[in-house]
C-alpha cells in the first residue's frame, strides 16, 4: 500500500511542476492526442527574433537614408538623386522578405539534401566573377556580378552555403571525426578553395567570416579540440602570411596601429580617424537623427561599411550600445534554436542554426569594432543595417531558414511530424 501511496504523490507532483519542468514532446502528444491536432500557437515560430530583426532593418534604412542623403552634392555622385540609395534599398529589403518567405516554406531536409549542390553553385558564381566583362570591379576589386540595375556578390552567398555545406559534412562525417585525414582535410580543402577565389578578387574579409563559420561548425559538430586547435593555428598563420606579403595590406595594419600620425591621418588611416571623430561627437546621447557632419563628404562608405559611426555620432553610446545588445541578443537566440534541435537529434538543423549565429555574431562584431577602432579597418559591413543589397537578401534567407528550423522543433516537440 505504501508502493501505491508514492507512486500516487509522484503523480501529484509531476502535476504541480511548471510547464517547463515537463519533457515537451510527452505534453504535446498529449494534447495531440486528446483534442486531434496541435493548437495553432504552437505551429509558430519565433516571433522575438522575427521583431529584433525587423528592428534592425527599420534602424538600418533610417540610416542609411540619414548617411547617403548629401552624397548628390559631392562631384563624384553628381548623377544621383538625394533619395538614390534609399530607393535601392527599399527594394532590396522588399526582393528580401519575398525570398524570405520562400526560403521558409522550404523543409530544413531539403535545405540538407541541396548543401552540397549549393555549395558547388557558389563556386561556379565566384569563379564567374574573376571573368572579365562578367564580374563588375569596383574600387580595384572584382567582386559583383551585374545584374542589369543592380549588382550581386556571390561572397555574399558563398557564406551561406558554405554553413549548410559545413552543417552536412559534420553530419555525414559523423563517425570519422577523431581521424584528422578523413574528418577534417576535404573541409579544409573546399574552404582553401573558397579561399584562394575570394584571395583573386581580392575578399579578404569574407574568407575570414567563411573561414570562421566553418572552424566554428566542426568545433560544435564535435571535432576533436586538438584538431581544432591545429586548424586554428594553421588558419593564424595563413592570415599572417597574407597580410606579410601583401604591402596593402601591410599598410592597413601600421595605419590601424597609429592612425593620428601625419602619414597615415589622411592614407590607410583616414577612415578610421573619422569614424573616431564621428563617435566622439556623438558623446552619450547623440547630435540627433540627421545631424552628423562626418556623412558630409569627410567620412568615405558611411552608408556602408561605417554606418555604425554615423549612428554613434547621431544617437550616441545609447544608440551604439542598443546596436550591440540587439546583435547580442539576436546571435544568442540563433546558437538556443541551435541547441533546441541537436537535442531532438536533428544535427543538421542545429548545425546550420548555430552556423547562422556565428556568421551574424562574427560579421557584426569584425564591423563594430573597425568602427570603434578596436581592430584593422576590414571591408565587412554590419548586417541588416548596412547598405548592400545582396548581403541582406542572403541575410535574410538564413534567418528564414533558422526560423523554418525552429518552426520544426516547436512541432516535434508538441508531438508533430515534419
Amino acid at each position: 500500500m505504501s508502493g501505491l501511496a508514492q507512486r500516487f504523490s509522484g503523480w501529484i507532483g509531476s502535476l504541480a511542476k511548471p510547464a517547463g519542468d515537463v519533457l515537451p514532446v510527452r505534453l504535446g502528444a498529449t494534447r495531440r492526442a486528446a483534442t486531434g491536432s496541435i493548437p495553432t500557437r504552437e505551429l509558430g515560430f519565433d516571433q522575438a527574433l522575427v521583431w529584433v530583426t525587423v528592428a534592425l532593418l527599420a534602424w538600418g534604412l533610417v540610416m542609411v537614408y540619414s548617411a547617403s542623403i548629401a552624397m548628390p552634392e559631392n562631384p563624384r555622385f553628381a548623377k544621383y538623386t538625394h533619395t538614390y540609395f534609399l530607393t535601392r534599398h527599399v527594394l532590396w529589403l522588399a526582393m528580401s522578405f519575398v525570398a524570405a518567405l520562400l526560403a521558409f516554406q522550404v523543409p530544413v531536409a531539403t535545405w540538407e539534401k541541396s548543401a552540397r549542390g549549393l555549395f558547388v553553385l557558389s563556386l561556379i558564381l565566384l569563379a564567374a566573377v574573376l571573368i572579365p566583362h562578367v564580374g563588375k570591379v569596383v574600387y580595384g576589386a572584382r567582386r559583383w556580378i551585374a545584374l542589369g540595375p543592380l549588382s550581386f556578390q556571390p561572397s555574399e552567398l558563398a557564406k551561406f552555403t558554405v554553413l549548410l555545406y559545413a552543417a552536412d559534412y559534420m553530419v555525414r562525417k559523423m563517425d570519422v571525426k577523431e581521424r584528422f585525414f578523413r574528418a577534417v582535410l576535404p573541409m579544409g580543402a573546399a574552404v582553401a578553395v573558397i579561399g584562394v577565389l575570394l584571395l583573386l578578387e581580392p575578399d579578404m574579409g569574407a574568407f575570414m567570416v567563411i573561414s570562421v563559420i566553418a572552424m566554428g561548425i566542426l568545433f560544435l559538430g564535435g571535432v576533436n579540440a586538438r584538431m581544432f586547435f591545429l586548424i586554428a593555428a594553421v588558419l593564424l598563420v595563413a592570415f599572417g602570411l597574407m597580410i606579410a606579403t601583401s604591402e596593402f595590406r601591410r599598410e592597413r595594419i601600421f595605419a590601424y596601429l597609429d592612425p593620428w600620425s601625419e602619414k597615415n591621418a589622411l592614407a590607410k588611416g583616414y577612415q578610421l580617424t573619422h569614424s573616431l571623430i564621428a563617435i566622439g561627437r556623438g558623446e552619450i546621447f547623440g547630435v540627433g537623427l540627421g545631424g552628423s557632419v562626418e556623412k558630409l563628404h569627410w567620412l568615405p562608405e558611411a552608408h556602408t561599411d561605417f554606418l555604425l559611426a554615423v549612428i554613434g555620432e547621431e544617437f550616441g553610446l545609447v544608440g551604439v550600445v542598443c546596436v550591440i545588445c540587439l546583435f547580442f541578443w539576436l546571435t544568442r537566440r540563433m546558437m538556443h534554436i541551435g541547441r533546441q534541435a541537436i537535442a531532438l537529434d536533428r544535427v543538421f538543423a542545429g548545425l546550420a542554426a548555430q552556423g547562422v549565429g556565428i556568421w551574424m555574431g562574427f560579421q557584426a562584431f569584425i564591423n563594430i569594432g573597425v568602427n570603434l577602432g578596436a581592430l584593422p579597418t576590414k571591408g565587412l559591413t554590419l548586417p541588416l543595417m548596412s547598405y548592400g543589397g545582396s548581403a541582406i537578401l542572403v541575410n535574410l534567407v538564413a534567418l528564414a531558414v533558422v526560423l523554418r528550423i525552429d518552426h520544426e522543433n516547436r512541432l516535434l516537440m508538441h508531438g508533430g511530424r515534419v
